[in-house]
């Protein structure tokens, strides 16, 4: 016999196993094009949910402390974005020489499983034409395809990344880079399709049964579950999603859950291609953190405490050291990253640093060699390694690595602690 207990435990697993479909859903809406460059706008009402996928947009700028978009932003790229729909067939996506730049483009399914890279680490840094299909596709390989991608459902959202110097020259090159990245078909034709996502994307809020139900059904026809996972879909009704979804929403926005590295520092997320069973680390990466890619890609290192427990406070100065020959050990590159605990936004600063890294100018290692890198709100003066912190209030650190080596990957790397300094 069924009791209300095991019918609601059951219903609230089915959310936590549905929420990144919804999530993504909710982040193509948000993010998809409404003008195409040469086909104008996909609706001209204003308020039209249409949207053209299968085109890139860009930001062609590093983002900055007065950029409120995204939270915990990187400010080592800048990002060429696409949501592919694969259910009229495949994809070529056009990438050109990128030189020795760092550059990725990590494509995501509709369940946020990080399962394909085309770019430096996977597939090098030359001209190259990839060609990307759905599960139900089958036919020859066009001529000219350097790589070949199999999505496992119709929607693939493709998060780019190109490395860049600065904000001038550097950022005209990449732009450049940029423009030249195309999604066509295979017989060269333009590739832009109309859909309707339905979602108004700007809306962060818990949603409504109906529209959840909604969405998860739709999504569901060209996305089924990944392999080896089964859905009740059907067993929860409208009444149980309306009952639960405010709940799993507010858990998963306040368990984080990290995974301590030791000396303040944490590390929220340590998936590859797949998450597999872990229903629950997916629901919640995909509410806090959607858009993570694999830490074969990028680890995130994180520090909200000092090395003695204590949350990072503004008024306050610290010191990371980082001994002779023990820095972080990465394949492309790596940046340390300030941001405000309270809305987890870049700050405006004297000097207009917001990280610092291996790529900084003018980076000093002491006479030992090792690395020192103060972190307060006041210029501690000549010869230090400065990130500036917010004047007041409380902060943290992201310590992103590129392409990291086994010691991080494999948490045998010792992460130096923040320590508090008078």
């Amino acid at each position: 016999m069924t009791t209300p207990d095991s019918s609601e435990a059951r219903a609230r697993a089915v959310v936590v196993q549905t929420l990144p479909l919804f999530e993504m859903m909710r982040m193509r809406a948000a993010t998809t094009a409404r003008r195409h460059a040469e086909r104008g706008f996909a609706s001209p009402e204003r308020e039209s949910t249409l949207r053209w996928v299968n085109q890139f947009t860009h930001t062609h700028r590093r983002i900055g402390p007065d950029d409120r978009e995204v939270v915990s932003p990187n400010n080592d790229t800048v990002f060429s974005n696409a949501w592919l729909d694969l259910s009229a067939g495949p994809v070529v996506i056009d990438s050109p020489d990128m030189g020795e730049r760092y550059w990725s483009l990590g494509l995501l399914d509709a369940w946020t499983n990080p399962f394909a890279y085309i770019g430096r680490r996977t597939t090098g840094n030359r001209p190259q034409r990839t060609l990307v299909h759905g599960p139900r596709w089958s036919g020859p390989t066009p001529p000219g395809i350097t790589h070949t991608v199999a999505a496992p459902g119709s929607d693939v959202w493709l998060i780019g990344r190109i490395l860049v110097d600065d904000d001038g020259p550097d950022a005209e090159r990449v732009r450049a880079l940029q423009l030249q990245l195309r999604i066509t078909r295979p017989d060269g034709s333009d590739a832009a399709m109309r859909v309707d996502t339905a979602l108004d994307g700007r809306s962060t809020q818990v949603p409504s049964a109906a529209l959840y139900q909604l969405t998860v059904q739709a999504a569901l026809q060209g996305n089924p579950p990944p392999a080896g996972e089964s859905l009740a879909w059907s067993d929860v009704d409208a009444d149980q999603l309306a009952h639960l979804l405010p709940q799993v929403y507010e858990e998963l926005r306040r368990q984080e859950q990290p995974h301590a590295l030791g000396g303040g520092w944490a590390i929220a997320l340590a998936v590859r291609t797949h998450w597999g069973c872990d229903h629950h680390t997916r629901a919640r990466v995909a509410r806090n953190f959607i858009g993570a890619l694999g830490i074969d890609e990028a680890m995130y290192p994180t520090a909200e405490v000092d090395a003695d427990g204590r949350p990072l406070d503004g008024a306050r100065a610290y010191e990371l050291r980082f001994p002779p020959g023990q820095g972080p050990k990465v394949g492309a590159f790596w940046s340390l990253t300030v941001y405000r605990r309270s809305d987890c936004l870049l700050v405006a600063n004297p000097i207009g640093r917001h990280s610092i890294g291996d790529r900084t100018p003018g980076l000093r290692h002491e006479p030992d060699g090792s690395l020192v890198i103060r972190m307060q709100a006041t210029d501690p003066g000549d010869g230090m390694n400065w990130l500036p912190t917010p004047p007041d209030g409380l902060f943290y650190v992201v310590l992103r690595l590129y392409q990291p080596h086994a010691d991080h990957l494999e948490n045998r790397f010792r992460y130096p602690p923040l320590r508090r300094i008078a």
